[in-house]
């Protein structure tokens, strides 16, 4: 029982939609990182100044110590302030949006190269087949009878 359970194991964890997942997850974790920097590095910046100087990263609401203002999130944390991080938010939102839109340009890519083989394929299927002139049925492009009607065909 236990060689079955560990040879359909292998049998699944060598499939190549399993290994492509895999390699999809690392891909994905190492893309993360880079984008997060292209959100808070370069695209919040110029939108803060646009807005007025805005810092979305310092963005937040308090919960309590209504009464005392703080210069920035880090510091309202080290005060003990409960926050709503909303700055955050946009930023991961941002980066979603971005992330999202790059595994869509991917996954479009890859389905456009599956469409052109697919294309190939039956470009190819058709340079070996003909129709029989009978029954109008695809034969192989060598064949004295039609395997479907049995007619002779030339």
């Amino acid at each position: 029982m236990i060689k079955e359970v560990l040879a359909e194991f292998k049998e699944f964890a060598v499939k190549g939609n399993v290994i492509d997942m895999a390699v999809g997850i690392i891909i994905g974790g190492a893309f993360s990182p880079i984008v997060k920097s292209l959100v808070d590095d370069i695209i919040m910046p110029p939108i803060g100044m646009v807005l007025g100087n805005v810092d979305f990263s310092n963005l937040y609401i308090p919960v309590n110590n209504l009464n005392e203002h703080f210069d920035s999130l880090a510091a309202a944390k080290e005060a003990g302030t409960v926050t709503i991080n909303y700055g955050v938010f946009i930023n991961t939102l941002i980066t979603f949006v971005i992330v999202a839109f790059a595994v869509f340009l991917l996954v479009k890519g890859i389905n456009k190269l599956k469409a052109d083989e697919k294309k190939d394929e039956a470009a190819e299927v058709a340079a070996n087949t003909k129709e029989c002139p009978y029954c109008c049925s695809e034969i192989n492009i060598k064949a004295k009878k039609c395997a479907f009607c049995g007619s002779d065909v030339e």
